[in-house]
């Protein structure tokens, strides 16, 4: 079977000329819809019903999604000149136009993460005895041992570079800290230096702890920057420092390898790593503070724009503040502890006796992943278990799943690993793992050149009676145990004979590069996910046409295909009626009368992050659920290798529809319904009404 052309599709153009997808005045461009996602972070984050070092976490999670953004998404744009804008039908705006509206978007961001860090969060830890003591607040104790501090800690790792014809402007790494100092005097050799950069190691902690006994409670911290700013005149002694300003660099993160014309996708990827911290410089953060004539000094290195300029006030990288919540000892501060149900084997010692009897359906991270470490250790510990095979996209530096996989090739089993190079900001990780299981004799394959494997697939072929028998592990989240912790997921084990049968063609496929043929119970793209999806709104519309009941649901993290959409909204004018539940991305508009009155979109986001992809029809009453790896984003379709798989059981599908949308739908807390202009609204509990929260909820019924 060959890869979908997306060009072609089972269901009619809409019948509305004025439908949103043909009119860029209508879309919610992409890359605004993920600074959109980004604010709604942020509102966590100034939410006084949630723990103190919660919200701090959320402003970091906000920042940290920033940098990706501007990593992948403008460095991308740039690149490319505007053509992901094209896709999407907005090719009226100019890339310079784009990237005029993100500057304009962005920094309105920026400005309200460090108003609420040092506005609402900072006093509100001060209340809490946890404070960021500033420089012009240091009493003569601290000030003397930060100066300790300064002269044994960091001056030996130190290497500021004047510049001048000898000393050019250093390479800078990707966001690291980095200081422009303005000098006056001469140096040793009687010359006149009036600039310098001092680049701060990555080594160094960027928050330091006040000694007990210094500080007015345990927790009272001092940022790195400001120890260097307060000391930074001592290595450039016999000269005078007249301002230090810290500034930190984003660049482009995308790496770029010709998978066509290489022989070795590792080797090539080994190579192309060390480039990643010095690609393009997409973005210049500087403290507000800094004299313009230095900002122009940086720009004019970096060849950047006036729109690639974001003034801080506060540290560069909120990110960093992270680590508060490791150092701060408060559990009253944080969510309350939760403990996920014991895994599967403590009440089903025989893992395979328990699968073969009846489907187990996880929804992670309310049930343990550890049930899915047993699955893998259990079929690498058992003599009657021939061959595993399994993808692996993201899965930690350190997993117990690949020991496990390691272990079993070391006993002489087929192990068969997809290793996904390609998994943007995890590929060295990869590359490691890749070498660990070549080299304890198991099978790896890189994919598919052209299309990252996402799917996450697990099959076990074990001998029993003397036939063989096939288990398979099927998920929407990665095989990594840290995420499952903070991500829900849902995972099915089975061994359905359709399901399994169809997850093995999708292993001879990937590995044997055949064609995949004859599949019954998984839709897989870029082969049939696609259009099933379409035909399957099709169905829908038919039966709403037709009198009857029809209902779409779904869940994902991001919604961009154009087709599937303008599916959608002809679904929508039929009388189906469509729930979306939407994370982060979502360029389709709900609500606009006559085109999509019947789409209802929200997002929720809580203590956990949702990640799910769950497709619901009700089918006239036979209803359809699919869990699946994939969004509904035209790199899901069309490059990349995701499957969707059934729930067949009927009480796990109802599990599904509960836990997946009914809860989610109902959420008047942690949900933001998306309106017809592209605004998010958050929902509140109406007068009389329960506060409702699906994490919550689903915390206490595990």
């Amino acid at each position: 079977m060959e890869p979908h052309n997306p060009t072609t599709t089972s269901i009619d153009a809409p019948a509305r000329k004025d439908v949103p997808l043909d009119n860029p005045d209508f879309y919610i461009n992409r890359e605004l819809s993920l600074l959109a996602f980004n604010c709604r972070v942020l509102e966590l984050a100034s939410d006084p019903q949630i723990p103190l070092l919660e919200r701090l976490k959320f402003l970091c999670i906000s920042s940290s999604n920033l940098d990706e953004f501007f990593e992948v998404r403008v460095g991308r744009l740039k690149q490319q000149v505007g053509l992901e804008i094209a896709a999407l039908g907005a090719d009226s705006l100019s890339p310079t136009a784009v990237l005029r509206l993100i500057h304009q978007n962005a920094s309105d961001l920026v400005d309200r993460q460090y108003k609420l860090l040092n506005e609402t969060l900072i006093p509100a830890l001060r209340q809490e005895g946890v404070y960021f003591v500033r420089r012009t607040h240091w009493d003569e104790r601290q000030r003397a041992w930060l100066s300790d501090y300064f002269d044994h800690e960091l001056m030996p790792l130190l290497s500021p570079l004047g510049l001048d014809p000898a000393h050019p402007f250093p390479n800078v790494i990707n966001k690291s800290l980095n200081f422009i100092v303005s000098l006056q005097g001469t140096d040793a050799f009687g010359r006149e230096i009036d600039t310098a950069i001092v680049q701060a190691p990555r080594s160094l902690p960027r928050i330091i702890r006040l000694p007990a006994g210094m500080a007015a409670t345990e927790n009272c911290f001092v940022f790195l920057s400001s120890i260097l700013h307060a000391f930074i005149g001592r290595l450039f002694p016999g000269m005078e420092v007249l301002g230090s300003y810290q500034f930190r660099l984003t660049r482009n993160s995308n790496m770029f390898v010709d998978e066509e014309d290489t022989d070795d996708l590792l080797e090539a990827m080994q190579g192309e790593l060390p480039q990643r911290n010095y690609g393009e410089v997409v973005r210049l953060e500087v403290s507000d503070h800094c004299p313009q004539d230095n900002i122009d000094y940086l720009m004019e290195q970096f060849d950047l724009q006036a729109r690639d300029v974001y003034n801080v006030n506060g540290p560069v990288n909120l990110n960093r503040l992270m680590a508060i919540s490791d150092l701060v000892e408060r559990p009253e501060l944080r969510f309350p502890p939760f403990r996920a149900t014991p895994p599967i084997t403590e009440r089903y010692p025989e893992i395979f006796e328990r699968i073969r009897h009846t489907d187990v359906l996880l929804h992670h991270p309310y049930q343990s992943f550890q049930s899915v470490i047993d699955f893998i250790g259990q079929a690498a510990s058992d003599p009657n278990v021939l061959a595993l095979k399994m993808t692996l996209y993201r899965t930690g530096k350190k997993s117990a799943i690949v020991e496990h996989l390691v272990r079993a090739a070391r006993a002489g089993k087929e192990v068969t690993v997809v290793v996904e190079l390609r998994a943007r900001f995890d590929e060295e990780a990869n590359i490691n793992l890749t070498n660990q299981l070549q080299r304890a004799g198991a099978h790896v394959v890189y994919g598919v050149v052209g299309y990252k494997t996402h799917a996450k697939l697990c099959l076990v072929v074990r001998r029993e009676s003397q036939q063989l028998r096939r288990y398979a592990h099927l998920g929407t989240g990665n095989y990594h145990p840290g995420t499952a912790r903070i991500y829900t997921d849902f995972g099915l084990l089975t061994s359905n004979p359709d399901i399994t049968e169809d997850v093995h063609k999708v292993f001879l496929m990937l590995t044997g590069l055949g064609n995949i043929q004859g599949m019954k119970s998984l839709l897989v793209a870029p082969f049939t996910l696609y259009n099933s999806i379409l035909q399957k709104i099709a169905r829908e519309i038919s039966h709403a046409r037709a009198g009857m009941p029809a209902l779409i649901r779904a869940r994902m993290n991001s919604l961009i295909e154009p087709q599937t959409i303008h599916a959608l909204y002809q679904a929508s004018q039929a009388g189906v009626r469509v729930e979306l539940v939407v994370r982060g991305i979502c360029c389709l508009r709900p609500g606009i009368p006559g085109v999509s009155d019947n789409i209802h979109v929200r997002s929720v986001m809580g203590r956990f992050l949702e990640h799910p992809r769950v497709f619901y029809f009700l089918n006239a009453g036979e209803e359809e659920v699919y869990c699946s790896s994939a969004d509904w984003m035209p790199r899901n379709f069309f490059r990349r290798v995701e499957v969707a798989f059934p729930i067949l059981n009927p009480k796990l599908r109802q599990r599904v529809i509960h836990e997946a949308f009914e809860l989610h739908l109902q959420d008047n807390t942690q949900a933001w319904e998306l309106q017809a202009d592209g605004a998010y609204l958050r929902c509140q509990p109406q007068e009389g009404e329960e506060a409702l929260t699906a994490q919550s909820a689903l915390l206490q019924a595990f």
